[in-house]
């Protein structure tokens, strides 16, 4: 095969799981032999890019609100012209890859071809969660989620498609479940890097962002009652949102937070135990990570992912959601015990360059 000229495009490179899976995605096709560029809408970076990837920036960080209302029609017509640029000066694209709603929204009326959209999170939890903070938060994430109709879609996990492919708001062109990419031996490479700030003793960890779908609060209900007096630590992006959080339910003293890690995976690697405790996920990286280096895991047993990472193995280790007894009785269970990690089928799906190929064959 040629090399393939690939647009995956992202919101921004905010510190997210989505923004992760691209560069891990961009990085393999480069290794490949292949010229992804990542057009990425906004100039936010948290995180550390490859200096060989090709970035492009449409918006600057300071201009908000750019798929509002009134101005989606200038924002669509601004990103045309963009793409349109950037092709005059590298050549045709030969496969367009967009993630997360906004990007969703602005592609598909950009009518650019080929075109798949990633979705990356369960689309009706989602709904739901947007629907409790108002209508105008529900509206939007409605209409992003209306783009997908009629789109070509690839979802993160089989849970995830099979969610997609009975949905009774959209009708997708297609689904393809194509799981997230993971370098497994640069993650464990990674991991052998220690941070000086990094707990001495046995911890607990919890990665990801500070927000209401991670459910930190069901996450602190279940510390309070372990059995197990093991700090938590929490690598989060709003540490001082999660800090506040700690202090008001009398926490301090059992929880540590550094904030967002450039490189999670010595403190992934190091942890007695990882914890999700989603409300919903579209696959759970982190669950996945931290297999890869060998960490126990205990989750939720939330729609999309978990369940088809731990498989059958490690079914025991999902717990229902929002329990935090449950959660409680299942991190006190592992640390006792323990769990085997052996043989989990997981690790030979997920490989970067198994995962990059997949990708591929939807270039025509």
């Amino acid at each position: 095969m040629s090399g393939k000229r690939i647009a995956i495009a992202i919101n921004s490179l905010a510190g997210g799981g989505a923004e992760k899976v691209v560069m891990t995605l961009a990085s393999s096709l480069t290794a490949m032999g292949h010229e992804p560029h990542l057009l990425v809408l906004q100039n936010i970076c948290q995180h550390e890019v490859a200096p060989e990837l090709k970035v492009h920036y449409c918006f600057g960080a300071e201009e908000r609100n750019i798929d509002g209302f009134w101005r989606l029609s200038n924002s669509v017509k601004r990103v045309k012209q963009w793409i349109a640029g950037l092709e005059a000066e590298y050549g045709k694209f030969d496969l367009f890859l967009s993630n997360l709603h906004q990007t969703n929204l602005m592609m598909t009326r950009v009518g650019v071809a080929p075109l798949y959209c990633v979705v990356h999170n369960a689309m009706e939890e989602e709904l739901k969660r947007q629907r409790k903070l108002g209508p105008l938060a529900w509206f939007e994430m409605w209409r992003a989620q209306q783009a997908l109709d009629g789109q070509h879609l690839i979802a993160v996990s089989e849970g995830l498609a099979n969610e997609l492919r009975h949905s009774k708001r959209i009708k997708p062109a297609s689904v393809t479940t194509i799981y997230n990419p993971f370098e497994l031996d640069t993650i464990r490479t990674l991991a052998e890097q220690r941070p000086a700030d990094m707990p001495e003793g046995d911890y607990i960890i919890h990665v990801g962002r500070f927000a209401r779908q991670k459910r930190h609060d069901v996450l602190f209900a279940a510390l309070k009652v372990m059995q197990h007096q093991v700090p938590l630590v929490l690598l989060c992006s709003n540490r001082k949102k999660a800090l506040k959080a700690v202090k008001k339910l009398g926490l301090e003293q059992r929880v540590i937070i550094p904030g967002f890690q450039q490189n999670p995976f010595p403190w992934i690697k190091n942890a007695k135990l990882l914890v999700l405790s989603s409300d919903y996920e579209g696959f759970g990286n982190v669950l996945l990570e931290a297999l890869a280096l060998n960490t126990p895991v205990v989750s939720t047993d939330c729609p999309h992912g978990p369940d088809e990472i731990l498989g059958d193995a490690l079914a025991h280790c999902l717990v229902p959601r929002r329990d935090p007894q449950a959660l409680a009785a299942a991190m006190d269970r592992v640390l006792t015990q323990g769990v085997s990690l052996e043989q989990l089928p997981i690790l030979d799906a997920v490989g970067a360059e198994h995962v990059a190929q997949q990708y591929l064959a939807l270039a025509k």
